[in-house]
C-alpha cells in the first residue's frame, strides 16, 4: 500500500501513543449516533494532516477497558513475526474441528477465537508477554491461560491507546517487520475505491459487568490524507450485534464529518 507523505504523528512519539496531552475538540454532538443504536460509547478521531483531534466521551476514551477480540491485531502481528503464519491464506495445525481449514484471512475477518487461541499457544507466554511488555500494550496484564487472557477482562487498553497502535500500525512505526505489519493492513482493508480507502478491525467481548462490548479501529484515506479513528460501544442487552453497531456508527460519523465524498 503506498505510504503517503505526511506530518509526523506527534499523538504517537511515546510508548502506544495517547491524545491526553494534545487539545482535543470534544465534540458531544455525536451522543446522537450512540442513542440512536441503544449503545454507550466515545469516538476518537485524528486529522494527520492538520494535527486535529476530536473525541466524544473524553472519560471513556481514556479508560482501559477489557481489549476483548481486538487483541487479535497485535496476536497476529506477533504470530507473523514468529512465523506461525506465512501468508493470508496460511492455516495453522490444528487441535480442534473449529479451526480446520480456517485460513489466517478467514479467522481475522471472523475475529475467530479458537484460531486465535491456538495461535497465541504456538507463539507461547515468554514471546507473547516480551511483546505486550516492550509495546506497552494498554496495562499489558497477561493473567491466566496464554490462550484466554485477553478475553478474561484483565487485559486492558483505552480507545486513546488504541487510536495510537493503529497509527503507528498504519506508518510501520511497531517494532515489527515490515511484511508483518503490511499483511495485518492488508486484512483490515475493508473497501477500496476511487473515492477513498476505509481499513478497520473490530473486536467483541463480554465485559466485568456484563455489558456486551465492541470495538472498530482503523484509517481512512482520500485525497492522500490519512485520518484514524477508534469507536468504542457497549451495552448491557445482549441481543445487539455489537460488531454491525460499531460499524455502523463508524460510517455515520464518518460520513456526518464529510467522508466518502472523495473531498476531505
Amino acid at each position: 500500500m503506498h505510504k503517503i507523505s505526511v506530518l509526523l504523528l506527534s499523538i504517537i512519539l511515546f510508548s502506544l501513543g495517547s491524545c491526553r496531552e494534545n487539545k482535543a475538540n470534544i465534540d458531544n454532538n455525536l451522543k446522537i449516533y450512540f442513542d440512536s443504536s441503544h449503545v454507550d460509547g466515545c469516538f476518537s478521531f485524528f486529522d494527520n494532516q492538520l494535527g486535529g483531534i476530536t473525541v466524544y466521551n473524553m472519560k471513556l476514551d481514556t479508560e482501559r477497558l477489557s481489549s476483548g477480540t481486538s487483541f487479535k491485531i497485535l496476536n497476529s502481528l506477533i504470530g507473523i513475526q514468529a512465523g506461525k503464519i506465512a501468508n493470508e491464506n496460511s492455516a495453522l495445525s490444528t487441535d480442534s474441528a473449529h479451526n480446520q481449514n480456517l485460513t489466517f484471512k478467514e479467522a481475522f475477518h471472523n475475529s475467530s477465537i479458537p484460531f486465535f487461541q491456538l495461535l497465541a499457544r504456538q507463539i507461547g507466554r515468554d514471546t507473547m508477554k516480551l511483546w505486550v511488555d516492550s509495546l506497552h500494550y494498554g496495562n499489558k496484564k497477561i493473567i491466566g491461560p496464554i490462550d484466554s487472557f485477553w478475553l478474561n477482562n484483565h487485559l486492558k487498553i483505552s480507545p486513546d491507546e488504541q487510536l495510537g497502535f493503529v497509527s503507528k500500525l498504519y506508518f510501520e512505526q511497531l517494532p515489527f517487520q515490515k511484511y508483518a505489519q503490511q499483511m495485518v493492513q492488508d486484512q483490515m482493508l475493508q473497501e477500496d475505491n476511487t473515492l477513498y480507502q476505509l481499513s478497520y478491525a473490530t473486536g467483541s467481548g463480554i465485559d466485568e459487568n456484563d455489558n456486551s462490548f465492541g470495538w472498530v479501529l482503523g484509517w481512512i484515506i482520500e485525497n492522500r490524507h490519512i485520518y484514524f479513528f477508534v469507536t468504542y460501544i457497549r451495552s448491557p442487552d445482549k441481543s445487539i450485534d455489537m460488531k454491525a453497531s460499531g460499524i455502523h456508527i463508524s460510517k455515520a460519523i464518518l460520513k456526518k464529518m464529510g467522508f466518502f465524498k472523495g473531498e476531505r
